[in-house]
């Protein structure tokens, strides 16, 4: 899906949650070493950087420069744009090579790979026995019992203009194929279901709406799904543009090695 979040990689950068601290504690705790991970589809590096707190070393990439120049700098993470067009072989020599990678983590993006492809090259770069491979993402945002209910009649005006990969976020994951041992974070057909905590305001509410996909493949098409009339429904059921609640992003995730 190259391209899929070039126009919005700014506004990316500054709308999306941040992943809670202790995802990556338990991840590194499942790798008996924390020499090298690699953060793949890593956007604006905000999984690297949570990754580096227990790594010596992160190589994070992503088939999309404009992401990668709103990347946020960290001494261990080393960003790295790869193409659609780079052989795996190349891929496997630059991340480090074969067998070299304790964990593999990929935020928000898995969905939209080329899963046949990805796997074999994830199942070669993986250290053997010990290196883990992790997976997660999120869907809905839980607001109030007056917001949820304006935010659902939203969501379904976007769904002619989502990618058909997609469906494996609105499932949660659930039928995402994950061909890899359990680690005891989910497995094929059963993601373990997390939740994200998050002061919000509107304003960031709103810019996360732009950064969808769906929202600027309907603007592109002369369809601004994000009307003044909408954006003030919004408002309404928020209770008012200064109020700043806390919500709650449902995410789920999947964890597994190789299987020998």
């Amino acid at each position: 899906m190259a391209g899929l979040f070039d126009k919005q990689a700014e506004i990316y950068l500054d709308a999306r949650p941040n992943y809670p601290s202790h995802w990556y504690s338990k991840l590194a705790a499942l790798t008996p070493h924390h020499s090298l991970a690699w953060d793949v589809g890593t956007g604006n590096g905000q999984a690297a950087l949570g990754v580096a707190e227990h790594y010596e070393q992160v190589i994070a990439t992503d088939v999309s420069e404009a992401q990668l120049k709103c990347a946020i700098p960290h001494p261990r993470v080393k960003y790295l744009h790869t193409p659609l067009s780079l052989p795996d072989d190349e891929i496997v020599r630059l991340i480090g090579g074969e067998g070299s990678v304790d964990l593999v983590t990929v935020a928000q993006a898995v969905h939209w790979f080329d899963l046949p492809t990805f796997y074999p090259l994830v199942a070669r770069l993986l250290r053997k026995p010990g290196g883990v491979f992790a997976v997660w993402g999120y869907n809905d945002i839980a607001v109030s019992p007056t917001f949820d209910p304006v935010m659902k009649r939203f969501h379904d005006t976007t769904l002619p203009f989502w990618n058909e990969k997609i469906q494996y976020i609105f499932d949660g994951y659930k039928t995402l194929p994950f061909p890899f041992e359990s680690v005891g974070l989910g497995c094929e057909g059963q993601p373990v279901s997390l939740d994200i905590p998050k002061k919000l305001s509107f304003d960031g509410f709103l810019r996360m709406l732009r950064s969808w996909s769906a929202v600027t493949t309907a603007k592109d098409r002369g369809i601004d799904l994000l009307s003044e009339r909408v954006v003030k429904e919004f408002e309404t059921a928020w209770g008012g543009s200064r109020v700043v609640p806390s919500v709650t992003y449902n995410a789920f995730m999947l964890a597994g090695k190789v299987k020998l």
